[in-house]
């Protein structure tokens, strides 16, 4: 049975809460792993940083492949918690080959397999998501949820390192966290159980090509600057480089990366409600607005202290990004949006390898040429948004 929507109010649906927890546990799991994994499968496993790399690259283009398939069934059949526990479900039973596997070949199966789980859950989630928070209050639930979400990426590292730390770094010491890793991750996909469906009309005889021709126009229109933008997005690892050649050790490094995820954390509510009240277009130009910025200051930065404030506000771009730009999706597309949400992850996704292999071959010429060719596309996406004429009801303007 469903749950009714509570009246628009200051108040957000617990069901939100929950789904924060679930995306909780599954960070922490993921984290504790991810954390370790590149160390893992290069020292202990023996693999090269060559196939590392490469598998990396898999992991990310995996994440995004069945994210529009995923939302289009979501919508087609008008359900979404079916395909949000298989989405997680699946994460979890790839990390069982951790268990199992410490091969090359095992770990590198459960790389891909496990972003694929990602990939399948995020739209339909979102869409949910997006269901059971009042217009109101959209900003503002998508921004508890990723604040949830990026605790859980907080501890998970913290956890694997007092592990290790008491255990040691030999292949047993491993095996044991992976082990604890798993249990959050099994948690998590019982708290999901335990949450009641909240069904979206179904849309039960459309294929995929009509589903893309119903989409709204305004959505269609955001995709054209958030895919600019999309281009110009560099990892956070060029930004740890740049901070180590200006003299920071690995374990500060650590230190700037937790720097960058408790920023996250504490403003992604915020800036929920910042958008809630000013219109979520702005904050999504806000965060555009803030990369470029970013990337402008990263090309002089000198000091230690400069890069300090500038992981702070990288954690504040990133709150923004990850949850405002989906609650103005939810505006755009209020009938399709597990579609929408998949498209948009899709997109955004693919374009982030070239993106990825772009700063990395303009960072070989010269680092500053990389955050340049940033700031340049954060430009352009700004005034692509800017030029739009939105068809999202009274919050997203």
């Amino acid at each position: 049975m469903n749950t009714p929507t509570p009246p628009e109010s200051s108040k957000l649906h617990p069901d939100i809460i929950k789904l924060g927890v679930v995306s909780f546990l599954t960070d922490l799991s993921s984290e504790m792993i991810f954390s370790v994994f590149a160390i893992f499968f290069t020292t202990i496993a023996g693999a090269s940083a060559a196939l590392l790399g490469l598998i990396e690259g898999m992991a990310d283009l995996s994440a995004s492949s069945l994210t529009y398939l995923a939302g289009w069934l979501s919508d087609r059949s008008g359900q979404r918690k079916g395909f949000a526990i298989a989405g997680y479900g699946f994460s979890t039973l790839a990390k069982l080959i951790l268990l199992v596997s410490s091969s090359i070949a095992g770990l590198a199966v459960f790389r891909i397999l496990e972003r694929l789980g990602k990939g399948f859950r995020g739209a339909p989630r979102d869409a949910w998501l997006s269901s059971i928070a009042g217009q109101a209050t959209r900003g503002y639930a998508f921004g508890v949820h990723k604040a949830l979400d990026k605790a859980g990426a907080v501890l998970g590292p913290l956890v694997a390192y007092a592990l290790l730390s008491w255990l040691g770094e030999s292949a047993s010491a491993y095996a044991t966290l992976f082990m604890v890793a798993f249990v959050p991750a099994v948690l998590s996909v019982w708290v999901l159980t335990r949450i009641p469906e909240q069904a979206a009309p179904a849309h039960v005889r459309e294929p995929l090509r009509e589903n893309w021709q119903q989409l709204s126009v305004g959505f269609k229109r955001f995709l054209w600057p958030a895919g600019i933008f999309a281009l110009g997005y560099f990892s956070l690892g060029f930004i740890l480089l740049k901070a180590h050649a200006l003299g920071f050790g690995v374990t500060e490094i650590v230190l700037l990366y937790a720097l960058f995820n408790i920023t996250c954390v504490l403003s992604a509510p915020w800036v929920g409600k910042l958008g809630d009240k000013v219109g979520r277009r702005r904050i999504v130009l806000l965060g555009y607005a803030l990369y470029g910025g970013m990337s402008l200051c990263l090309m002089v930065a000198s000091t230690r202290w400069e890069m300090m404030a500038l992981l702070a506000v990288y954690g504040l771009f990133y709150a923004i990004d990850e949850s405002q730009s989906k609650a103005y999706i939810a505006d755009l597309e209020p009938q399709r949006r597990a579609s929408a949400m998949g498209v948009y992850g899709f997109v955004t996704g693919v374009l982030y390898l070239p993106a990825s292999l772009m700063a990395g071959a303009l960072w070989t010429l010269a680092p500053t040429w990389a955050f340049a060719c940033s700031a340049a596309l954060s430009l352009l996406a700004i005034g692509g948004l800017l030029t739009l004429t939105s068809e999202a009801p009274s919050q997203s303007e």
